[in-house]
């Protein structure tokens, strides 16, 4: 399992170590497999392994508190390496860090991952603090 998939040991206790207070957001940025790549070798696209990933999770997830918070679609890279290209572009929010923590935990989100790991060929999970918005712009720079 790649480590651009699903976070590491060590990517996920240093998330845990951090201050556990208020909301979060996450950004994915999410690229699909044209296959799916299920280990028990079942067939289907990458786009219908993240369907059952999202369909399977999302009761978890809405039941945590968390929400979709901003969706997008990627269009084209204007700084940052040309070969990468996102699929889904999205930011989802978490009324508290602690929520992340049971939706990973949760029997039933870690038999959903299991779609999103046949599914996903790249990825990236930021953590995010919201913060207010600014007067203008680079005002929120401290």
């Amino acid at each position: 399992m790649s480590d651009l998939i699903n976070p590491t040991k060590e990517q996920f206790a240093a998330f845990q170590r951090m201050p556990d207070e208020g909301p979060i957001h996450m950004l994915n940025l999410v690229r699909l497999r044209d296959r799916a790549a299920y280990e028990d070798g079942r067939e289907a696209s990458g786009a219908e392994a993240y369907k059952a990933y999202a369909r399977e999770s999302a009761p978890v997830f809405e039941r945590l508190g968390g929400r979709q918070f901003w969706v997008g679609r990627f269009d084209c890279m204007v700084i940052g390496p040309e070969q990468e290209r996102w699929d889904l572009v999205f930011i989802a929010e978490y009324p508290n860090p602690a929520a992340f923590v049971a939706m990973v935990r949760d029997p039933a989100y870690r038999e959903a991952v299991k779609h999103r790991t046949a599914a996903v060929a790249e990825s990236r999970l930021i953590r995010l603090t919201p913060q207010p918005l600014g007067q203008g712009f680079g005002s929120v720079l401290r």
